[in-house]
């Protein structure tokens, strides 16, 4: 029975595999094809974008290769342009050697005929020196040595005159091209440095966004702006001039002080006396990094170095002062290139020294107001006292003839001195004249005691005199004001009147901790 049970399931195992195996064939059949037609369009699918990227990458490649060629067209032209450029300066520059070459070779002719006429008429000399020699030892029967002192007294009588003449041609000679050269080194000189000219003004413009801002800067009763007027000592315009705020006076460096005040309480927009105090202080401190940084900057530009700051800062200074209406500045900075250039044409002459010397040559005048003398000798005074080089120092000081010339860098800084103040509008004497008279109104309401700060405003129509109000009372200040308009007409040529405001300001402060 066993046996049998056995022999059953083996047969009922056997159709079923069989059976199973009937059903599933055709299943993994299908499979099979299904795998075998998507592998066949993957594979069509990565040929076409295969083709689709070697098609891209053909043209990314060809457009590559005409920007690279267009490139490189553009870099030959722009090379052919700098080489016909290079050319075209080495041409101009062989030609004005050329032109030197031929002058030159000319006076050396010239020189040449002149000697050998000279000889000539030597030769002919001893020729008749020997004639007369042996025709007086015959005659008169004389010694040589008579003889010869006799031929040498009528010697020099016959030929005093010709060899006079000669020296005079030759002297000509030498003058003249002696002032070619000279009119070459200057226009030279002047041709490699050529700078703008412009005039300074004396008023500053500040913009503003809107006008309702004019009502804060003037304040309750005007007492913002007269603050801003007596800290700044400028005059502040606030006219019907639409966005704009006008700055007034003299002094450079007041204007800029007080614009970059001015800008600084706009940007904060509290306006009231004690912001207006801070924010000029502000402004003060930083107009003193920026008088150094010019001077910095001017050092760096001429290539000038080994001048102590305090030095630097004194040429920095010199941006905010003119003379007869040109910058300082600029001409102390165009006066050391042209300095430097005129010294490199001549022998014996140092360029870094006339370089120097024409940077610093006007430093006097940054405290000409401050110092009395004359800026050239305050210049040497403080040149002096920094340990500045003697021969920089010899060199500036004689370039207005207050001291005598020790040097030939002396004279060249005197030249190109004069070349940088003579050129077409670099100077204009009616503003020098009016700043001038300016400063003699401050110095003159200055000079009495008791008077703290003075500024000169309104085109010098008035003067404002800030005194102490510990050590003046109202009567001593009202005295004030009366003598020093009297001694203002004493001293001083003006049009019209000149009034004088002194102003008494009592201010206590104190701490609470």
């Amino acid at each position: 029975m066993e046996i049998l049970t056995l022999i059953v399931g083996g047969v009922a195992l056997l159709v079923g595999a069989g059976v199973t195996t009937i059903i599933t064939r055709p299943r993994s059949r299908l499979i099979e094809e299904t795998a075998r037609r998507e592998a066949e369009r993957l594979r069509k699918d990565a040929e076409r974008d295969g083709e689709r990227i070697l098609t891209d990458a053909r043209k990314h490649g060809e457009q590559l290769r005409e920007n690279i060629r267009r490139e490189e067209q553009q870099m030959r032209d722009r090379m052919q342009k700098l080489q016909t450029q290079a050319d075209e300066r080495a041409a101009k520059r062989e030609e004005v050697l050329e032109q030197k070459i031929e002058k030159s070779e000319a006076a050396r002719e010239q020189y040449l005929q002149s000697k050998k006429e000279a000889d000539a008429e030597k030769e002919e000399l001893a020729k008749a020196l020997d004639v007369q020699n042996t025709e007086l030892e015959r005659l008169g029967k004389l010694t040589k040595k008579e003889a010869e002192e006799e031929l040498l007294e009528r010697m020099e009588k016959e030929t005093a005159p010709k060899l006079a003449k000669t020296l005079e041609r030759k002297v000509d000679l030498m003058r003249k091209n002696a002032d070619e050269q000279a009119s070459e080194i200057i226009v030279e000189s002047i041709q490699r440095y050529a700078s703008s000219v412009a005039s300074e003004s004396t008023i500053t413009t500040v913009k503003i966004e809107s006008d309702t801002l004019k009502g804060k800067i003037i304040g309750r009763e005007g007492r913002n702006i007269n603050a801003f007027e007596m800290l700044t000592g400028v005059d502040v315009i606030i006219d019907d001039t639409p966005g704009t705020i006008t700055i007034s006076s003299f002094d450079m460096f007041r204007r800029y002080v007080a614009k970059v005040a001015l800008e600084e309480l706009l940007k904060d927009g509290r306006i009231h006396p004690s912001k207006i105090e801070e924010h000029v202080k502000k402004a003060q401190d930083r107009a003193e990094k920026l008088i150094l940084e010019l001077g910095q900057k001017a050092a760096q530009e001429l290539g000038v170095s080994g001048f102590p700051e305090a030095i630097l800062k004194l040429v920095g200074r010199l941006r905010f002062r003119t003379s007869y209406g040109q910058n300082v500045l600029n001409h102390s900075i165009e006066v050391a290139y042209l300095a430097e250039a005129i010294a490199r044409e001549l022998p014996g002459a140092d360029p870094e020294v006339c370089k120097k010397a024409g940077l610093i040559h006007d430093i006097g005048k940054a405290v000409s107001h401050e110092v009395e003398g004359g800026h050239a000798v305050i210049g040497k005074e403080i040149l002096e006292k920094f340990g500045v080089d003697k021969k920089v120092i010899a060199a500036m000081q004689s370039h207005h003839e207050d001291f005598p010339y020790e040097s030939i860098e002396a004279r060249i800084l005197q030249a190109a001195d004069a070349i940088s103040a003579s050129r077409p509008g670099a100077r204009k004497e009616t503003l020098e004249k009016y700043i001038r008279r300016l400063k003699e109104l401050e110095a003159i309401a200055g000079s009495f005691p008791g008077v703290e700060k003075v500024f000169a405003i309104q085109a010098g129509r008035e003067v404002r005199v800030f005194v102490n109000a510990a050590e003046m009372d109202d009567l001593a200040a009202e005295k004030l004001s009366f003598e020093c308009a009297r001694k203002i007409e004493e001293s001083c040529e003006y049009p019209g009147e000149v009034r004088v405001a002194v102003f008494r300001e009592s201010r206590f402060e104190n701490v609470a901790k």
